[in-house]
């Protein structure tokens, strides 16, 4: 029982119809469902992927009405998306330059090519060489050039004040190997940790800042809400209910999200996490060739439609 990597990663966006225009224009990234919070039928939920909505490509987004973030510890602070090669970090540098985007100086980070940069309500994220590994999935339609798109995701980046009960539980709870250390670019006095799942490599790597003098985050716009992990199949994701359980980590149950089964609980720092299946995948209800053209719910939802997307703004 092993996980395998990123799942997916969900955020919070106040500005959701801006939101849409930058990651599928800016970005370049499809969205491949357009749904509701299935907790909170009034409120999108965006996920923006790669071509075919693989696991581990996705980014999504709650569309809430809050105050931005205060950013802190005891939150995760970075995402970082995958791409392939130097050149392509450089095409990114110029291109978000040119559209107005705040970012970084391209940087060496843990031995990657790095380039951090926000989008529009203070995200942060980053873009990294994978170098190459791993197949990708280009979108024809996209307006990012199909050797530069992003590819998935790459290592999520957490805040907290103290390393060893979070360590405790990636090590003991989730199996994941501690890999490495590196100074933290922006507070070089902080160590950053290195934790694998499954093969390792850029797509299933979790980074943790240990940052004592921060203040507590608060949640908000342009924050994150939870990161997901990966496991291959229902087998797998029923033994990691049972394995929360027999431990006594308390945690959401299972969960059907119909596109995939959740199971979420948080570290004792209070960050959540979810433990998510690879399946059965985005193209259950849709055509991988329509996929987030039109609002789909889950099937418990479908007798609501009419009053959950009276409801809903445009986004186009």
């Amino acid at each position: 029982m092993e996980l395998t990597g990123i799942h997916h990663l969900t955020a919070v966006s106040a500005q959701i119809r801006e939101n849409h225009r930058f990651y599928t224009q800016t970005l370049g990234m499809r969205l491949v469902k357009r749904s509701v919070n299935q907790d909170d039928v009034r409120a999108y939920h965006l996920f923006y992927a790669d071509a075919k909505g693989s696991p581990g490509t996705d980014l999504t987004f709650f569309d809430w009405a809050v105050p931005r973030e205060r950013r802190g510890m005891r939150a995760i602070t970075r995402t970082a998306l995958r791409v392939a090669g130097g050149e392509a970090l450089v095409w990114w540098d110029q291109h978000l330059r040119a559209q107005g985007v705040e970012t970084g100086q391209l940087a060496e980070r843990d031995g990657r090519l790095t380039l951090d940069f926000t989008d529009p309500e203070g995200q942060r994220l980053a873009l990294v060489d994978d170098g190459g590994a791993g197949e990708a999935h280009p979108w024809e339609r996209s307006p990012v050039p199909a050797a530069f798109q992003v590819r998935g995701l790459g290592p999520i980046t957490l805040s907290v004040p103290n390393l060893a009960p979070t360590d405790s539980v990636l090590q003991q709870v989730l199996s994941m190997r501690p890999a490495r250390t590196y100074p933290h670019l922006e507070n070089p006095q902080h160590t950053v940790h290195v934790y694998e799942m499954g093969p390792g490599g850029a797509h299933a790597e979790i980074h943790v800042a240990v940052q004592p003098s921060l203040p507590v985050a608060q949640p908000g716009a342009g924050g994150v809400h939870h990161v997901a992990l990966r496991t291959p199949s229902f087998e797998e994701y029923d033994a990691w209910a049972e394995r929360l359980q027999a431990l006594g980590i308390p945690n959401s149950g299972k969960v059907d999200r119909y596109w995939f089964r959740s199971l979420y609980f948080r570290e004792p720092n209070g960050i959540l996490f979810e433990i998510a299946s690879d399946g059965p995948g985005f193209a259950v209800d849709e055509d991988e060739a329509t996929l987030g053209e039109k609002i789909v719910l889950a099937p418990f939802l479908e007798p609501q439609r009419a009053a959950i997307l009276a409801n809903l703004k445009p986004i186009d």
